[in-house]
């Protein structure tokens, strides 16, 4: 009877530890994300701050976030990271807990920070390591949307660790690569023999090698990886079989009624001219009248397309109340 008892509470103890390792998981993924601060999991602080008055959880946080090595190697905006450490604070002394010269000193130091127009993002894969990405702060700046990660290439990442077959061995295509999450994470965890990544904004191009880069791509020996820039109205069949692509895909490229039309034309010459595992087209649909104008032209050229529905591993925190579709194309 009493090893019965003792066993129950070694488990609930267990499972508290197991519970409190995941919260601090959740900081750690959203604080590197740079994810709405609303998002946090401050409830659980809050709970464990009205049971006793250590900042024990707190300095766990920090070390999570501010303090760790990942957060002076690619620190996310000073902005951000201020405004993080002010609601720290706030709990901290709402709940008249002891003093954390830590937290104190992680603020002066972001509070002397100069402000700028591009931050590091890091997105925390499965095994523990990081996508770290140069992004600007802006959503929309040089005339391109591009220089930020949309929650598309998030999902399409996500549906990429569920389903690491399709890509292994395989040349992977990637149109519209963006600053290159969804390229990356597969690089890093879904072993293509190649990866193609591609974009057309010279701004974008240019921020996209230096990530590629970031993430020690060009060092490794594979998967192969290049970077190549893609005009989507120009480029010939020719050019397209010498890709020599098994798979395509594509996040969040269709947003404007203006680059519908030629990237359906490109997805044609695609289909027509190479032996083809797998295209899929992710979305956020914004605008349901420029998303339906999408799938008319691709009837309309022929191309038919199947819904994927099944359900995926949360991974990266990002806003999930989006209206996200991943489409499969084929002729």
């Amino acid at each position: 009877m009493g090893n019965s008892i003792v066993n129950r509470s070694t488990l609930k103890m267990d499972r508290k530890e197991d519970y409190r390792t995941d919260i601090l998981g959740n900081f750690k993924t959203s604080f590197f994300a740079m994810n709405r601060l609303v998002s946090f999991p401050w409830t659980f602080l809050e709970k464990d701050l009205e049971k006793n008055t250590s900042s024990d959880l707190i300095l766990d946080i920090l070390k999570q976030t501010c303090l760790h090595p990942l957060c002076q190697k690619f620190p996310p905006s000073t902005r951000f990271r201020r405004l993080f450490l002010s609601e720290l604070i706030k709990r901290q002394e709402a709940a008249g807990c002891d003093p954390l010269d830590e937290l104190y000193d992680a603020l002066s130091k972001v509070v002397g920070t100069e402000e700028t127009t591009e931050c590091y993002k890091s997105y925390i894969l499965p095994g523990g390591d990081a996508v770290s990405l140069l992004e600007n702060v802006a959503f929309i700046s040089e005339g391109t949307t591009g220089l930020v990660t949309w929650e598309a290439a998030l999902y399409l990442a996500e549906w990429a660790l569920d389903h690491q077959h399709v890509f292994t061995g395989r040349t992977v295509l990637e149109l519209g690569s963006g600053v290159g999450l969804t390229g990356i994470t597969i690089c890093r965890s879904c072993s293509p023999s190649r990866f193609i990544f591609s974009d057309c904004h010279p701004s974008v191009l240019q921020k996209l090698r230096k990530n590629v880069e970031l993430n020690g791509l060009m060092e490794q020996t594979a998967p192969v990886v290049s970077v190549e820039e893609l005009d989507w109205m120009a480029v010939t069949e020719e050019e397209i079989k010498q890709l020599r692509a098994d798979v395509v895909i594509a996040a969040d490229v269709v947003y404007d009624p203006d680059v519908v039309e030629a990237l359906v034309k490109l997805l044609s010459k695609i289909l027509r001219c190479s032996v083809l595992h797998e295209v899929l087209i992710c979305s956020t649909i914004r605008n349901p009248k420029t998303y339906s104008s999408f799938k008319q032209q691709l009837e309309a050229a022929r191309i038919s397309h199947r819904v994927i529905t099944e359900p995926i591993r949360h991974v990266f925190p990002y806003n999930r109340d989006s209206d996200i579709e991943l489409i499969q194309l084929h002729m």
